[in-house]
Order: C-alpha cells, then structure tokens, then sequence
C-alpha cells in the first residue's frame, strides 16, 4: 500500500512526521515516499503543485497532506501562490467530497469555548462538497464594471455553480453516512437569496426519496451557523457548499476544543482519498515545536478506514489518541489548568507509547 506523504508549509511538516511514525509502528507493508508541495514546491520547483507531485499523488493509494500557506508567497500571482496546491489535488484527483467529524472528547469539554451542559457528547460529521462551488467557478477575476451605478469602475467577481450530478453525489453521500450513524441529515443553503442553492435544494429533495429511512431537514446557512453556537448536538450529518462547508467545519472545530483536534478527509468515488488535518499551516508558530499533531494523527486513522481498508488499524489509533488524553497531555492549544502540557514530539510519542 503506497502512501503519498505531502508536508507542505508551516507547522505541515512537524505534524506530519508524527502521523507518519505512527502509522509506521502498526506493522503494515506501508510504502511511505514524500514529496514537496505548496510553498516548498514553489521554492523547490517553481510552482505549488509540481509535476512529480502530482503524479505520485494519483500513483499512491491514498495521500496524506499537511497544510499549505506562508505570508511570504501572498506577493505570488494567484495561480502559483501555495493554496493553490490543494485546489489542485482536489481537482486533479477528483476528491469531490469532504468529510469532517467534530467529535468532542470527554477530556476536552473544558477546553471547549461553549458551557459542557451544552457541547458535551457531541458527535456530528459536515460533509462539504469540495470541487464546485465559488472557489472553482467560471468566469472569474478583475474587469471593468459593464452596468449598474458603478459602470466603468473596476469590479471583482467569482461564479457560484453548480451542475446536477455534483449535488446528487454529495447528497448520496450524506444519506448513506447518515445511515451508519443516527439517520439524520441536515442540507445547509442559502435558498431564499441564491439560485444556486435553490436548485441545490430541489437537487437533494429529490435524492432523498431514495433514503426513505433517514430523516432530511433544510437549513439556511446563517441559521445553522448561530444553530452551531446554541444547540449544536441537534445535528448529526451536516451537507453543504464548498464555501458554506468550510466556515461552517471550522466554527464546528472551535466546539471540540481546538481546530488542531479536527481531521478530515477528502473522498473520490472510489473512496481514494487525501487526508488532512482540518486547519491551516500556522506560520507564526512553525519549528517552536508546538502545534497539535492529534488532528493530523486521527487524520490518519480515517485514512486506514476508508481508503486502506484497515479499520481495526484505525481503531488503534483512535483509541490510543482517548488513552494519551485520558492521561491527561496536551498541547498549547487545548492546554488547561490541571493538565500536563507537551510539545508536538512529545505528544506524538505519547501516542506511539500508547499504540504499543
């Protein structure tokens, strides 16, 4: 089983080292091969996304990525800046759903920002559609404004779309998560404004007489935001938007206690998928030794579930991830009175202890 092994940018190679060395104590005939991306492809290739990248990427049976980013390339014309590097996996590797969990452990519910009577036992998974919407939409750019009271002035502009079989095939997969957990979807748009979310909601209407056995409620996004914040264990599935999911997974993040707790994974059809941790590349703290490597780590154990085949793996993972909290480590991010605070070696040490 091949392992394409990204880094990236930032705290991405610091938090993947301790990923790659637990999934390198399990025993598997695991073929790890690294490759750079993002920034770093940038300064080593001359573009964020290299060729060689890119084809170990499709090559390998699943791919495991750190973050992209540095304030150093913001100057960079947009098509070669770090963040496109991701855009570009997600397009070239047809990873069209995005799954999120947002689980909140018994250890964290202090560290989370909302009261525990509230945020305790969640459990919720957004699923994002990850390769339409505005970020990937036609026309775009910088023109001259063509009508309106501004005429003549210079205007920027993005396309919201979307095409039918891209809706249908996140709702599938909703529907079809949904039914290994509590059998509840929640379909987040934004219909009273947008015709495009309008149509998406027909969309997944439709496919929702095909799950007769799962329950399906519609939600506009500004609601199931401020829902998020006051009474977030009412969701179980949450499906959306590539922009609405990508607020909406980082406000559900700030409820389990940290963003650095939340992994993901980006799917294609076939369930090969790129694995990530939920937040960005923190150049502010990159090689102070600091960053949260659990999400990154759990990242990993998703990966083991659904693309490797490996599920009593993952479980492994994820269990020795309870027992270090359990023990009471943590680092900067979810650090609390009471508690033992560890950098990110330490704590994936931790995790490699308690794996064993």
């Amino acid at each position: 089983m091949k392992i394409a092994i990204l880094p990236g940018d930032g705290i991405g190679p610091e938090i993947v080292a301790q990923a790659a060395k637990v999934l390198g104590a399990l025993g598997e005939p695991f073929e790890m091969e690294s490759a750079a991306v993002g920034g770093e492809g940038y300064a080593r290739h001359g573009h964020p996304l290299p060729q060689a990248t890119l084809a170990l990427a499709k090559a390998a049976d699943a791919v495991l990525f750190g973050a992209v980013g540095d304030y150093k390339y913001d100057t960079l014309e947009r098509a070669l800046r770090p963040e496109q590097a991701i855009l570009g996996l997600r397009r070239e590797l047809g990873l069209f759903a995005n799954l999120r969990p947002a689980i909140l452990y018994p250890e964290l519910a202090g560290a989370s920002t909302l009261k525990p009577e509230v945020v305790s036992g969640l459990d919720i998974l957004i699923i994002r559609e990850l390769t339409g919407d505005i970020y990937f939409g036609k026309p775009r750019g910088v023109r001259e404004c063509p009508d309106g009271p501004f005429k003549g002035e210079r205007e920027g502009f993005d396309t919201m779309r979307y095409a039918e079989t891209e809706i249908r095939r996140i709702a599938h997969v909703a529907f079809q998560a949904a039914r290994k957990r509590d059998g509840r979807v929640t379909s987040v748009d934004k219909a009273n404004v947008l015709e495009t979310f309008q149509f998406w909601r027909d969309i997944v209407t439709e496919v929702h007489r095909d799950y007769p056995d799962v329950a399906l409620e519609h939600m506009y996004v500004d609601n199931a935001a401020m829902q998020l914040v006051r009474a977030p264990k009412k969701f179980d599935v949450i499906v959306t938007g590539n922009m609405f999911g990508d607020i909406l997974s980082d406000c559900a993040a700030m409820l389990t206690g940290s963003i650095g707790m939340l992994p993901s994974a980006s799917l294609d059809a076939n369930n090969k998928g790129l694995y990530e941790p939920s937040h960005g590349s923190a150049p502010d703290i990159a090689g102070k030794g600091i960053a949260n490597p659990l999400a990154t780590i759990l990242s990993a154990a998703m990966m083991l579930r659904f693309s490797l085949g490996l599920p009593e793996q993952a479980d492994r993972i994820e269990d020795a991830v309870k027992a270090v909290l359990a023990q009471g480590l943590r680092t900067a991010d979810i650090h609390e009175p009471g508690t033992t605070r560890v950098g990110t070696a330490e704590m994936g040490e931790a995790v490699l202890r308690a794996l064993k």
